[in-house]
């Protein structure tokens, strides 16, 4: 049985937590004076009002305990009302005039997938709007639910039903027995980290609006940028930075805490952490080979350093920030980053993507089950981190597998049927779906148009799969299946 009171009582309290997070573009729209403060202000009160009074009237919701399927459609719902209120800032004030688009920017930004319809118009966007384009990244970087739970004490038991629903990666570290103060600790990380960036952007040459922008779209994996050339605008110093803090985001943000507090031995104990430094340290110098062979000559070797490892980190934790067009760096460059796409960084951290601990889990398992042929009677269980992993959760990341390419096949079709050639319908998808941001084919970094020129059915079949890559497929996928709706 579905509890409709608490799920509108938590949903109001978003839509309210939405609006004062929009009310705080309003110190930079003053300050430069960018004439947007009529529009945030509209939509934050609004949304502050709205959210306060559902909040209100179904007061009697707080004292419901939230069972397992109640939390999903919260985290689902959740994502989609704070995107269609997120919204409204931009179209109020006719910076972006088409609700669809809108949408589409905003939802981007809430899953931290970067993706945007803004083609040559990024630098027009005014100071207020683009604060909260970069404040939709990072509210949704860590997850507006773990928010909840970490700062109002509302959800009770119910929480931990949130928290596993919305947490990304196969499963979510507890540093503590509680939940709220587990997810208190994430976000003071996920708050520190921010806070360290952008002083140290500050200290370059950006300024602390775009530091601050910068800083809490590479903590959320997002991508958002307020400069047309991405990270290209930047100076290598700056670069660099952000280069860092990438590999940072792409983390298990329960082994950063353990580490920050005196443990740093976990961090290499840990063997999706050691994989993920393998495969960026392999994948950098691969890319410099590559890129320093074709242009080594124009551009030296350690721009050809810092472009590929940029890029590397960029993909690879689904964050999308661009200092180079990679697709120009020749066809196995592009295969290598088109399936760097699908990879993903640590469970536990804010990137997208099929995640490194899976990718670990079903590679091995293949590999045993080969050795099985063979030594049929023999008991070769799946080890990860030194212990063995249960059946059942190998079974459960198959299944997420096969989910994933099976909703990358569907959704290229779908996209192909609206017109688009194969390698944007494909890039697209792939884009969307592990919320990374630029793709390949008129969709990739080097299009200046971007997601502006997909069709508007388009733009809403992409949000759908931006929705799905951020909340592990099968949140999202559980509210349409005729079970969840039934009473027993």
């Amino acid at each position: 049985m579905i509890h409709l009171l608490p799920i509108f009582h938590v949903l109001g309290l978003l839509v309210g937590i939405s609006g004062v997070a929009m009310l705080m573009a309003l110190p930079f729209s003053f300050y430069f004076a960018s004439g947007d403060h009529p529009e945030i202000l509209m939509a934050g009160v609004s949304s502050l009002v709205i959210g306060g009074l559902v909040w209100w009237f179904t007061r009697k919701g707080g004292e419901i305990e939230l069972k397992k399927r109640d939390g999903y459609l919260i985290v689902t719902l959740g994502w989609v009302v704070m995107s269609a209120i997120g919204a409204l800032p931009y179209v109020i004030g006719g910076a972006i005039p088409s609700y669809t688009d809108a949408f589409f920017e905003t939802i981007s930004g809430f899953t931290t997938t970067g993706a945007t319809i803004l083609g040559q118009n990024i630098e027009d966007l005014p100071a207020g709007l683009h604060f909260w384009r970069a404040m939709t990244h990072w509210i949704g970087g860590m997850g507006i639910i773990v928010l909840t739970i970490a700062i109002l004490p509302l959800l009770g038991i119910g929480g931990m039903q949130l928290f596993a629903a919305e947490v990304p990666g196969p499963t979510p570290d507890k540093l503590t027995p509680r939940v709220k103060e587990t997810a208190k600790r994430l976000w003071i990380v996920y708050v520190a980290l921010t806070a360290l960036e952008a002083l140290l952007l500050w200290m370059g040459e950006m300024n602390f609006y775009e530091a601050v922008c910068h800083s809490m779209s590479t903590l959320s994996t997002g991508g958002f940028s307020t400069r047309q050339a991405s990270m290209g605008y930047f100076s290598p110093y700056s670069q660099y930075v952000v280069t860092i803090f990438m590999f940072l985001a792409g983390t298990n943000f329960a082994l950063t805490y353990s580490a920050l507090r005196g443990e740093p031995k976990k961090l290499w104990q840990n063997e999706e952490f050691r994989w993920f430094s393998y495969v960026s340290l392999a994948l950098t110098v691969l890319v410099t080979s590559v890129v320093y062979f074709r242009n080594g000559d124009e551009i030296g070797f350690e721009q050809s350093f810092r472009d590929a490892i940029f890029q590397v980190m960029s993909i690879i934790t689904t964050t999308g920030f661009g200092t180079a067009d990679f697709t120009l760096w020749g066809p196995l460059m592009m295969v290598v980053f088109f399936l760097l796409m699908f990879h993903g960084a640590c469970a536990g951290s804010t990137s997208g993507g099929i995640k490194m601990v899976r990718v670990l889990v079903i590679t091995k398992n293949s590999y045993l089950e080969l050795k099985r042929q063979i030594f049929q009677k023999a008991i070769l269980p799946v080890r990860f981190n030194g212990k063995g992993v249960n059946p059942e959760v190998v079974s459960k990341m198959v299944t997420f597998f096969l989910i994933f390419i099976l909703m990358f096949v569907l959704g290229t079709v779908v996209m192909a049927g609206f017109g688009l050639d194969f390698m944007t319908a494909m890039g697209s998808v792939a884009a969307t779906l592990g919320n990374i941001g630029p793709g390949i084919g008129k969709v990739g970094p080097g299009d200046a148009l971007n997601f502006a020129q997909i069709p508007a059915a388009g733009k809403w079949v992409l949000s759908f799969l931006m929705l799905l890559g951020r909340l592990e497929l099968f949140t999202v996928l559980l509210v349409f299946t005729p079970f969840f709706w039934r009473s027993k």
